[in-house]
């Protein structure tokens, strides 16, 4: 072998031997690349579930009266208060700590009114456009927790824990577990309604109901009665102030001949 043919064979070797650690290195990063997207990917799938869950806060308890599930007051009353809510909402938060209270003593504990509180389904995280359902999880767990005889328990541990922000872990299965065990719930009967999706239907169907009943924003109200025999309607928009439910309760009560 000549001395030509032996430098071109050793070339060829060293394009071949270079060659080889070029493919085996991008051999490695490719392994690398994927596997840092299964971290990536299994990060944003396992992190939520072991995420620190935000403190729970106790709920003061409050003397209700005539309370069946989500209704308070009397069964018979001439008139009824029917409120579309969603817990993620900073307005009914607000109308729960100012004027519910006032509602309660001046019409509901007297048997005047029949007071009823219902979700807006999935309102709050389906206008915030970020695919969650922490409105509409949370609404399943108030009603959950009227299973166990604890539906105005827990609507009141929902607002006191909703950390003023909406889609942000608020109301998380983990957290909502936590606020239940915090109201005493009994959790493997809590657990097994909520993973069950005992009441997905009738958060849906309050969804429909608000919508039907012109829904804009939470919370909303719905004032129901009798004339006649003629039923009636009237809306209230939005948190107002005690005098504009004084003002519209006491021209229902008026209307529907209650003295």
């Amino acid at each position: 072998m000549s001395k030509k043919e032996r430098e071109g064979m050793s070339k060829r070797q060293e394009f071949r031997e270079k060659r080889r650690r070029t493919e085996q290195r991008n051999r490695w990063i490719t392994i690398g690349v994927i596997v840092l997207v299964a971290l990536v990917i299994a990060f944003f799938l396992i992190y939520p579930q072991v995420k620190p869950v935000a403190g729970v806060l106790p709920a003061t308890p409050v003397a209700r009266a005539q309370v069946d599930r989500n209704n308070e007051g009397n069964p018979n009353a001439l008139v009824k208060l029917e409120v579309f809510s969603d817990y993620q909402c900073p307005y009914c938060k607000n109308w729960w700590e100012t004027t519910e209270a006032q509602v309660e003593d001046a019409y509901v504990k007297p048997g005047k009114v029949l007071f009823t509180y219902r979700s807006a389904g999935n309102w709050v995280s389906r206008n915030s456009g970020s695919g969650g359902t922490e409105s509409q999880d949370s609404a399943m767990a108030a009603y959950c927790a009227a299973d166990q005889n604890k539906y105005w328990q827990m609507h009141d541990a929902l607002f006191v824990n909703n950390l003023d922000v909406e889609e942000q872990g608020a109301f998380s299965t983990k957290r909502l577990q936590a606020i239940a065990q915090n109201i005493g719930l009994d959790m493997t009967a809590y657990n097994s309604c909520m993973s069950g999706n005992k009441y997905l239907d009738q958060a849906t169907q309050d969804f429909n109901d608000a919508q039907a009943a012109g829904i804009t924003g939470t919370p909303f109200f719905v004032i129901s009665y009798t004339v006649n025999g003629q039923p009636k309607t009237d809306t209230i928009d939005g948190a107002q102030a005690f005098s504009v439910f004084q003002q519209k309760l006491d021209a229902a009560l008026a209307a529907a001949g209650a003295k």
